[in-house]
């Protein structure tokens, strides 16, 4: 389907849902609260570049399938213009100034705790993806979908520098469905299925680092699966495999 992605509900027990759920509301009004003065900064700075709107809205895939608006800064000069590739990807001719330090800085998710208050997102979860790639949704990676999408995730570690790799394909629609999005959708699965609080938490810490311009991984065992999945994804289906290898 163009709009969603028929999956089974999700089976979560439902006192462990209402607790994590819970735990997420608390830290997103948290972050609210602490993050409004750069908020309110933020907000100033895209009026005085690029007027209105601030914030940029999206439909993305949210649990079980199901779309919802997903909120961010707003990078581009026009927070409306669909034209040129749906990816960003480094130096994109699309950003403004501010636009771009948001990129780098990853600030431009800071309204995504409002979709977590909304109860749309998790503090950590898959991160959603634009309707675009509804169809790349089939067999196993239909499981990624029983989760709620997150603001921090494992491929915000694996991937920080994701647009850099996006800018040194010719086909970037070809790479992300064929190599990127499986590989991403791999990782998710190999996190998710056996995560726990305290894998969370280390998953916070370490994404924090990642944005921060840090080294980080997500353990010994998972950075090995992961890394052998790309290397088959490399060596099957992509001809730039060394720009591939290098992220």
């Amino acid at each position: 389907m163009a709009n969603s992605v028929s999956v089974p509900p999700s089976v979560a027990p439902a006192a462990r849902e209402r607790t994590l759920h819970a735990f997420d509301v608390v830290i997103a009004a948290a972050a609210l609260l602490l993050l409004a003065p750069l908020i309110g900064l933020v907000c100033l700075l895209i009026l005085v570049e690029s007027g209105r709107p601030v914030f940029f809205r999206q439909r993305r895939l949210g649990r079980n399938g199901q779309p919802f608006l997903i909120l961010k800064f707003k990078k581009f000069r026009d927070a409306r213009d669909g034209s040129g590739p749906g990816l960003t990807v480094t130096n994109d001719t699309r950003m403004t100034r501010v636009g771009a330090w948001l990129q780098r800085t990853k600030i431009d998710e800071v309204p995504q705790f409002v979709n977590v208050l909304r109860g749309e997102m998790a503090i950590v979860g898959p991160r959603p993806e634009s309707l675009t790639f509804a169809d790349c949704f089939h067999g196993p990676y239909r499981e990624v979908l029983r989760y709620r999408p997150g603001i921090f995730g494992p491929n915000q570690v694996l991937f920080r520098h994701e647009d850099d790799l996006l800018a040194g394909q010719p086909d970037l629609d070809r790479f992300y469905r064929q190599v990127l999005f499986p590989l991403k959708a791999s990782a998710d699965l190999l996190y998710f299925s056996g995560r726990t609080a305290r894998s969370d938490l280390r998953l916070l810490v370490r994404a924090m680092v990642a944005i921060g311009g840090g080294h980080a991984s997500l353990g010994p065992t998972l950075d090995a699966r992961v890394d052998r999945l790309a290397r088959t994804q490399a060596a099957d289906r992509v001809p730039n495999t060394d720009a591939f290898m290098k992220v």
